[in-house]
């Protein structure tokens, strides 16, 4: 749904108005819609457009937080990890992790072992085992970092970011939330020193409007402090910058996730199977770039991540030749002063400053308890009652054509979930096909062209399917096909797809691959050891 001019929002004062269509934004909307108060939820650029799309797509427990004592992190999200995997099971997949333990590295296999008891006794199963050397071989194939004696195994989850953000606004519309992507919060309105709405503007159109609410909630993620500071309180974020590479799975074939401590400086770096490929992260680094422009990778990121898969797979011998794809997304970490970027706390924040409630920091896994945290301090201005709860998030999805395959039947059940008989009845055994190299159906192109609120190219390929980061030069080649399947839907035109062509082609080239050398002397990688920014 969109409004044709914004002066039709003057017809309404919503109970709650969003800022962000990230995760952590799709989950207030859902939470409120679910409660039945009035929701409307703005996007600046696309939903999932930032972090929420370019996360390292596992939804894990937090193991890494028992190490810094952090028991409340770990248990809630080892909780909502459980909760995501029953509730979505085709797109909260359950993953297996192997952890190498070598001679002379940190942890040792007593300390991590110990580590692993108390996250499996949070999750209320027995998850992980010892692998000898042979053991961990046969799981992990040319697994070979130095003085390797064996493995830990143990379980998470892993997901597709954007899809996930896409099923929880699913299910906020279903209950009534009005999403709107491409319309951006240009400045908060007041009265009696309390927000009580917004100015906005259509970013395609360039039309500006004003939204009345009772309260605003900022999900802004790395962006929140913008909004704050406009109302003049003190920035509290640090940006921070997490990169990955994508491969294609014949050149980095893993059953397993392989879990590491980097060489270098002992920050945790994952390589693992996903939608067909093997995605390689992250780095954390202060980012220092305009937050309103794209996120790149340097040269130095991927030295540091080619470095970590060498180090366990040294026969494997990657190089920058053979990704396919990179991406970095920028985390919204409260700055607690620690000098190491890894050791900054990833709990959220949650503030009420005169009416504009402030979500940001946090994690994946645990969006549904920060939106309640963020409800519970919305509710007095919207003067309704609000109580936390448990309640089901996800509508169940019903049974699909016995006839597809199990493979067709899990794609769409985790992509459309309630919606997915109603939306795939028609498919075609054309339809059904997989996209070459992929997992991806070609049915869900013109699904997302058709019902999903596509806008440019780059919102169909590079969060309503993933295609852009999954094939070659960003999808390009197939470009014919996919005019054919989503044309009829999006109606472009000649001119329109050859302007949106030409923004894509610049936006891969840019962004999602390879960084461009600089000249020897202009090239100053930065250390992936990231001290905090100065004043």
């Amino acid at each position: 749904m969109r409004f044709n001019a914004l002066t039709q929002f003057d017809s309404q004062e919503w109970d709650l108005v969003v800022i962000g269509g990230g995760i952590t934004g799709a989950g207030v909307a859902q939470q409120a819609a679910r409660r039945g108060w009035t929701v409307l939820l703005l996007e600046q650029r696309d939903f999932a457009w930032g972090t929420s799309s370019r996360s390292s797509k596992l939804v894990h427990g937090g193991l890494r937080y028992l190490k810094e004592g952090d028991i409340k992190t770990t248990l809630h999200s080892v909780r909502e990890r459980q909760r995501l995997m029953r509730e979505a099971p085709e797109l909260i997949e359950p993953q297996s992790f192997l952890f190498a333990n070598c001679a002379g590295r940190k942890p040792g296999r007593w300390l991590f072992q110990t580590g692993l008891m108390v996250y499996d006794l949070m999750a209320g199963q027995r998850g992980h085992y010892w692998a000898n050397l042979n053991t961990a071989q046969t799981l992990a194939p040319g697994l070979k970092p130095r003085h390797m004696r064996g493995a830990l195994v143990f379980r998470d989850a892993k997901t597709d970011d954007a899809r996930l953000v896409w099923r929880v606004l699913m299910e906020a519309r279903r209950d009534g939330a009005v999403l709107l992507n491409y319309v951006a919060a240009r400045g908060l309105q007041f009265a009696a020193g309390q927000v009580r709405g917004i100015d906005v503007e259509d970013v395609r159109t360039g039309q500006h409007g004003a939204v009345r609410a009772k309260a605003v909630v900022n999900a802004t993620g790395a962006w929140a402090d913008h909004l704050r500071v406009g109302a003049g309180a003190k920035p509290m974020l640090r940006p921070l910058r997490g990169s990955h590479l994508v491969v294609p799975f014949w050149r980095l074939p893993v059953a397993q996730s392989i879990s590491l401590m980097h060489p270098r400086d002992g920050r945790p770096v994952f390589l693992y199977p996903w939608e067909g490929a093997t995605l390689i992260g992250t780095t954390d680094l202060d980012h220092q770039g305009d937050l309103n422009a794209e996120a790149s990778i340097t040269q130095a990121e991927v030295d540091y991540l080619i470095a970590a898969v060498n180090d366990q797979f040294p026969a494997a011998a990657l190089k920058p030749a053979d990704i396919s794809a990179c991406c970095a997304g920028v985390r919204p970490v409260v700055d607690d002063g620690k000098g190491d970027a890894s050791q900054a706390t990833r709990d959220h924040v949650v503030l009420d400053e005169s009416g504009l409630i402030t979500l940001t920091g946090g994690k994946l896994t645990t969006f549904r308890l920060m939106a309640q945290d963020a409800l519970a301090l919305a509710a007095p201005h919207v003067g309704k009652a609000f109580a936390r709860d448990n309640a089901v998030m996800f509508t169940p999805t019903p049974p699909l054509n016995p006839g597809w395959s199990h493979a067709v039947r899990h794609r769409l059940a985790a992509r459309y979930g309630y919606r997915a008989n109603t939306l795939s009845g028609d498919a075609t055994e054309a339809d059904l096909q997989t996209v070459p190299g992929t997992h991806t159906l070609w049915l869900e192109l013109a699904i997302a062209a058709q019902f999903e609120s596509v806008l440019h190219l780059d919102d169909l390929l590079l969060r309503r399917t993933r295609l852009g980061l999954l094939l070659p030069r960003g999808a390009l080649d197939h470009l014919p096909r996919i005019r054919s399947l989503c044309e009829p839907h999006l109606q472009w035109g000649d001119g329109r797809w050859a302007s949106e062509v030409a923004r894509y082609r610049a936006l891969i080239a840019a962004h999602y691959q390879l960084p461009i050398p600089l000249s020897p002397d202009l090239a100053q990688p930065p250390s992936l050891h990231s001290q905090p920014a100065k004043p």
